[in-house]
């Protein structure tokens, strides 16, 4: 995972280059009012960012408008070929070039990027022994130099949650597993923060009560509230991603409302994630 780029390794470690890594969910893309205004703040953050989003529920409605029958496993879009038509053309298409279109808008010089765009991230068709998911893709690598360059160039990456197999295949890919494997990759680069956000204030001792937050969660904290099943189920790929992520070189994981991205970025607001 978060294998070398093209140049034969990832460049030289850079701490005073700090990177946000910002992974929106569906309830901020599908909210036109709350797109904009998570729009403007991530648009007046400072430093390098990268933005990776879904697609939200617009997938879903041109599909079905289509006739394309959609099916989920544990939350999971089974991906056949006509819908891997739809998920491309909405998520590359529609909500990537919209994205970007309202950062340039702002002020902010953006590129829409796929995994493929550049070979910025391979990935495989993802085997089960049960679940044929159809067109749904594992990342293997990251080619972290490329996209270095593109930072270097003052430019802000929007990712689509779309990835490809080197085959000519394109490939449906969670689009945090899309921000956590950019972060592993772009670690050895980068001072990486990197921020999940989504309807929720942060991760809370009681999922119904949205006070609840713990503000900063280590590894030997996080098995204690695993263990004593405190953390609800929802949350806890969420929080394995993230000690994936500071095991290979993220410096923290913030996990928040979007809404509330200059507050997160400062510690101020969400969950901190570390590896201590």
């Amino acid at each position: 995972m978060g294998g070398a780029g093209r140049a034969g390794g990832y460049p030289a470690k850079q701490i005073s280059m700090q990177l946000s890594i910002i992974k929106i969910g569906g309830n901020i893309i599908d909210d036109e009012a709350k797109l904009a205004g998570f729009l403007d703040s991530f648009a007046a953050t400072p430093g390098k960012k990268i933005l990776v989003h879904g697609g939200g529920k617009l997938a879903t409605r041109v599909a079905e408008a289509l006739g394309i029958k959609q099916q989920l496993v544990d939350g999971r879009r089974i991906t056949d070929a006509e819908t891997l038509k739809v998920v491309t053309m909405v998520y590359a298409g529609t909500v990537n070039k919209n994205i970007v279109a309202n950062l340039q808008a702002r002020g902010c010089d953006a590129i829409g990027l796929t995994g493929a765009d550049g070979n910025s991230i391979l990935a495989h068709k993802r085997t089960h022994p049960a679940i044929d998911y159809g067109w749904v893709g594992d990342v293997d690598s990251v080619d972290a130099a490329f996209l270095t360059g593109l930072l270097t160039l003052d430019k802000t990456l929007v990712f689509a949650p779309i990835t490809h197999d080197g085959q000519g295949h394109l490939l449906n890919t969670n689009a945090d597993t899309i921000a956590q494997e950019l972060a592993r990759g772009l670690g050895r680069s980068f001072d990486v923060s990197l921020v999940y956000s989504f309807e929720k204030s942060g991760v809370l001792m009681d999922a119904d009560d949205d006070n609840s937050v713990l503000s900063r969660i280590g590894p030997a904290e996080y098995q204690d509230l695993k263990a004593k099943q405190v953390i609800f189920a929802g949350m806890i790929p969420k929080l394995d991603n993230a000690f994936a992520a500071l095991r290979s070189g993220v410096r923290r994981v913030i996990i928040g409302r979007a809404e509330e991205l200059p507050l997160l970025l400062a510690g101020k607001a969400g969950t901190t994630i570390v590896n201590e």
